[in-house]
């Protein structure tokens, strides 16, 4: 009873106390009145918080957190939008600057800064591909023109006038004009970006050898039969395909693949025609040819990339890593490629400008060209090496495979532009 009596005396007394010393603190009304009309005044001067205008959230930044949509919108001044595009060019011109020195002289750097999160400091791989290969194959064809005379031989020499000859030594000079404006522009052509052209010129060439021997046996038969001089016969399949050991025609022998349908067959029909009509434009404007070429590899490299990941994928199945990886080391390698090539055309270009003459300066720019192309599959078995962490004989060992495999299928895709071209120039 005496502890409760104690505890209770010490509660009256702490509570005494602190009465006492409310009591004892004057308040300081002039304070209470000045907190008070400031709240109102900002409770009145309070703007209500912006929402989106689509879903009606609370805005919290430059996008809406609930459905993505951008407070700025193209409806808006031209001023502003011109701004918003420069900053964006500025950004990516000033992660360029980051990008371009490690793509080159650092393989596999890129591609395992990217695997480390460490991305946003440099320019993603799509769009550093698709620039460095837009700008690589721009520049090609700026860089170099085609003699029409190389192609068209003053029309001395093609396939048509070869048919129109009348006498054995006729068809024979035509002949021989043919294939040395063919060796001329296979010259020209060689350590060039054009030099994917190469295949369908020897094409042309034995197509040349292959008229001027049927025309050449038509003139002996009417010569020995006692005949008149026969007519040249026109020639409708100028790209010299067969179709089922027989001669492409598109009314007697035309595409007709049973296990296509029926308007695939005329498309395709349709697109050698079209293709047969641009081969005599070709004898007139070749760089029209040449353009289209060029004009179509990125987009065939841009097919080859995710086939080329695929490789990558197969080559290393074991090392568990994402396809989006392998994607990732694709778009690098290529962008590698492209702005090596780029590099190749610069120097190129300086040489034609500076020592046009050659001398010393021709000279080294040689060296620099052949150090440039040399630098490329040095390049790629570093960096498949650094990328996949794998022992010298296995990198070099799949490093050979996926070299050969690939050269097999850029051959092929090199074949699917000319014709791209052709069609399209």
């Amino acid at each position: 009873m005496r502890k409760i009596g104690r505890r209770a005396s010490w509660r009256g007394c702490a509570r005494a106390a602190i009465l006492t010393a409310k009591g004892a603190m004057p308040m300081n009304t002039t304070t209470t009145d000045a907190h008070a009309a400031a709240n109102a005044e900002s409770a009145a001067n309070a703007t209500p918080q912006a929402a989106c205008r689509n879903c009606g959230a609370a805005l919290l930044g430059d996008h809406c957190y609930a459905c993505g949509q951008p407070v700025k919108g193209l409806v808006r001044p031209l001023g502003n939008l011109f701004g918003d595009l420069l900053d964006s060019v500025f950004n990516v011109d000033t992660r360029i600057l980051r990008t371009i020195p490690p793509l080159f002289a650092k393989p596999g750097f890129l591609s395992t800064e990217y695997f480390a999160g460490r991305q946003v400091r440099y320019v993603t791989p799509v769009r550093l591909f698709f620039f460095l290969c837009i700008a690589a194959f721009f520049f090609a064809q700026l860089s170099f023109q085609i003699d029409p005379d190389t192609i068209d031989v003053d029309g001395k020499g093609n396939s048509s006038d070869i048919r129109g000859a009348t006498t054995v030594a006729e068809v024979e000079k035509r002949r021989d004009a043919a294939l040395a404006g063919f060796a001329e522009a296979k010259q020209n052509m060689a350590d060039t970006p054009a030099a994917s052209g190469i295949p369908g010129i020897e094409a042309g060439e034995q197509k040349v050898r292959e008229e001027a021997a049927a025309r050449i046996k038509q003139l002996q038969d009417a010569q020995a039969k006692g005949e008149p001089v026969p007519e040249a016969e026109p020639d409708e399949n100028k790209l010299n395909l067969s179709i089922n050991g027989k001669r492409w025609d598109p009314k007697k022998n035309p595409i007709d693949k049973a296990w296509l349908p029926a308007f695939a067959n005329r498309w395709l029909n349709d697109q050698i025609v079209r293709g047969n009509r641009n081969i005599e434009r070709l004898k007139q404007d070749p760089s029209a040819f040449k353009d289209a070429v060029l004009s179509a590899v990125p987009t065939t490299l841009f097919v080859l990339v995710p086939i080329f990941a695929l490789m990558l994928k197969l080559a290393y199945l074991f090392k568990r890593r994402l396809y989006m990886e392998h994607v990732v080391v694709a778009l690098h390698s290529h962008a590698f490629l492209c702005l090596d090539l780029l590099l190749v055309l610069l120097v190129r270009a300086l040489e034609q400008w500076l020592a046009p003459n050659g001398g010393a300066l021709a000279g080294l720019f040689g060296w620099v060209e052949g150090l440039l192309l040399a630098w490329m599959p040095v390049y790629l078995l570093i960096m498949q090496k650094r990328v996949y962490a794998q022992g010298w004989p296995m990198t070099l060992l799949k490093y050979c495979m996926l070299g050969f495999c690939y050269t097999i299928l850029l051959s092929f895709a090199i074949f699917a532009s000319m014709a791209i071209g052709l069609v399209a120039m």
